[in-house]
């Protein structure tokens, strides 16, 4: 591990050292559950933000997460949960594959409850980060005038650098696909797909300056966990030359 710069898990306002692990390689993605105690070791401290309500048989809390993570908490024949309960003290309930709904967590002591709840998002953040991202945010600078002038670009680097090695229209950004990258997501579910929208939506009328706006809409999506956080603030550019264009023209 490197010790000035650890990896680092940020839930419920809360900031976890993630320890290193051995990672083994089984044939079935289910199977990897026995990742589960490396993880725990960063979920020592619970975190109090949670929302556990008091009922007449105990305490309650619930968890909302794409069905697509559900393996990840339920483990290799159930093994995950079960350690998760009997650690905890708990009793955890996970809606059947391919049903979306809300992991259901009660026990007799509210400290129970919470350890369970911290350490079941320390799962599904970490597996979440091993998804591939499916989406991203971006402003699209697909205006006529910008497209000409970058066309004007085009035509002139061409024109000068057209011997230098590697330098061919190949490597050109569509003009059509001119965009300005805010970052990177991992959507799993519709749910989180509408979040993203109705949260774009409320950006678009709260903010006003651009650089303000990309700022807040990163920051915003940081805080609801849909994207790592790796920076404070965004880097405005727009890619107009890659080599990767030449092995994929539709590529962004």
């Amino acid at each position: 591990m490197e010790v000035l710069r650890p990896q680092l898990l940020r839930i419920g306002g809360r900031v976890y050292r993630k320890n290193p692990i051995q990672e083994q390689t089984y044939q079935h993605e289910e199977e990897d559950d026995d990742y589960y105690h490396g993880l725990m070791e960063c979920a020592e401290e619970p975190c109090e933000a949670y929302e556990v309500v008091q009922t007449p048989q105990g305490f309650r809390c619930t968890v909302k997460a794409p069905s697509l993570l559900y393996k990840h908490i339920v483990g290799k024949r159930g093994d995950t949960r079960k350690k998760l309960e009997v650690e905890t003290k708990t009793s955890i309930t996970i809606p059947k594959p391919g049903q979306e709904g809300e992991i259901v967590i009660t026990g007799q002591h509210r400290s129970g409850v919470i350890s369970a709840r911290t350490r079941i998002d320390v799962l599904l953040l970490t597996f979440r980060r091993k998804q591939p991202f499916t989406h991203f945010l971006a402003f699209f600078l697909n205006e006529v005038e910008v497209q000409e002038r970058f066309l004007k670009f085009q035509e002139e680097v061409l024109e000068k650098c057209s011997m230098d090695h590697g330098v061919d229209s190949t490597i050109f950004q569509n003009p059509k696909k001119l965009h300005l990258t805010i970052g990177m997501l991992v959507l799993l579910s519709e749910q989180e797909i509408q979040q993203t929208c109705e949260m774009l939506q409320q950006c678009k009328e709260e903010f006003i300056e651009l650089q303000e706006l990309v700022d807040r809409v990163l920051e915003r999506f940081q805080a609801s966990g849909l994207i790592v956080k790796e920076w404070n603030s965004v880097k405005l550019h727009a890619t107009v030359m890659n080599t990767l264009f030449r092995k994929d023209p539709n590529a962004v």
